[in-house]
């Protein structure tokens, strides 16, 4: 599968996370979702990323979650309803919950499994 094909689809399945977010009442706002090569660099430099992230293969975002009130979600833990919601939909997604390195506002589809 072209990685257009692959970018599609994890595009389609954000539109269907952000969806789900908004039905349990959850608003949101874009962190990161395109990243150039250098600043994956200056990242690692930094301890704050790997070089192949496949945010800069236009797989990978990052969503900043908030409640009804409008309090930004910190924990992992308040971001496992979207986790598992987003693994869901196909075996190729996973969110940075998993992670040993926690990162539960990162989503992406992982590029290699061609799905």
């Amino acid at each position: 599968m072209k990685l257009s094909e692959r970018q599609q689809l994890f595009a389609r399945d954000v539109v269907k996370l952000l969806l789900f977010m908004d039905e349990k009442g959850y608003k949101y706002t874009f962190g990161e979702t395109m990243r150039t090569r250098e600043q994956a660099e200056i990242y690692v430099k930094q301890g704050k990323g790997i070089l192949n992230s496949l945010h800069c293969q236009r797989l990978a975002i990052d969503i900043n979650v908030f409640n009804e009130k409008g309090k930004y979600l910190r924990k992992s833990e308040d971001y496992r309803i979207f986790a598992d919601y987003w693994e869901s939909l196909s075996p190729a997604n996973r969110n940075g919950i998993r992670f040993k390195r926690k990162d539960a506002n990162h989503f992406e589809r992982n590029g290699r499994l061609g799905l």
